[in-house]
């Protein structure tokens, strides 16, 4: 019997598929039901998400770059060629900041983190939103961060990004959520990655500090930003668009 979160049928897009929260989401929207197109750079780490997904019965890998608008564009139209509609996009694919103050970055470095982390949202959602019209509607959960709604010091291209990617989708709900199309945000706080344990590598004592700052007293797990995306996929939360959820273990209550 179907239920509101239930997603069969419908077909989605994870940006940044190939690990992490990506990969994660990828394998709950199949869980849900959803035939799911992984968008990744490597096509190995792509293709280790599709066979952690549940396989090719339920996922498929398309190389793309966000920061790209003929990739988003071609990874859109093959989509629909597979599978004859659009109904879901996660878009997620992001990368860090080089930790320096503002004085200090590489302007080539600020921008390329804006290419990818707010640009690449916004040429998501160009090449998107025309599919979703064609298939009656959709939803769209655009990632930011905890820190698109605070700051830190040495992160200003990264938080510029993700405060910038909640503005977009605040517009893109106002413009097409009449349309049948819903446009959210997600905003984890520290989620326990393989990026984490890298920054930790080289920062020891980084994942300590910032558990610290986060009233509930762990790190998020991958699934608490993989269960919210298909929530919001969902008919479930059929009346909620133009929003942001905090999902940070109380880190922006502060």
């Amino acid at each position: 019997m179907s239920t509101p979160t239930d997603l069969s049928g419908k077909v989605a897009i994870v940006t940044g598929g190939g690990g992490g929260l990506g990969r994660e989401t990828a394998r709950v929207l199949v869980e849900r039901g959803a035939r799911v197109v992984v968008a990744d750079l490597s096509e190995e780490a792509g293709q280790a998400t599709v066979e952690y997904a549940g396989g090719p019965e339920h996922a498929t890998f398309i190389a793309a770059n966000v920061a790209d608008l003929e990739s988003m564009q071609h990874l859109v139209a093959r989509t629909v060629e597979l599978y004859g509609r659009l109904d879901i996009a996660h878009n997620n694919a992001g990368i860090e900041s080089t930790g320096r103050n503002i004085a200090d970055v590489d302007p080539a470095d600020f921008s390329r983190v804006i290419a990818v982390n707010l640009t690449g949202v916004f040429l998501s959602m160009k090449a998107e939103i025309p599919a979703m019209l064609a298939s009656g509607g959709g939803s769209i959960i655009n990632m930011s961060s905890a820190l698109g709604l605070t700051a830190l010091p040495g992160q200003s291209a990264y938080i510029a990004s993700k405060h910038g990617v909640i503005g977009l989708t605040k517009a893109a709900a106002l413009e097409y959520s009449s349309q049948g199309i819903r446009v959210n945000a997600v905003l984890p706080g520290l989620i326990d990655t393989p990026m984490v344990h890298d920054i930790e590598r080289q920062q020891p004592g980084f994942v300590d500090g910032l558990v610290s700052v986060h009233p509930i007293g762990r790190l998020g797990a991958p699934g608490d930003i993989a269960e919210t995306v298909a929530w919001l996929a969902s008919d479930a939360a059929s009346f909620v668009t133009g929003a942001s959820f905090s999902i940070d273990g109380g880190y922006t209550a502060r």
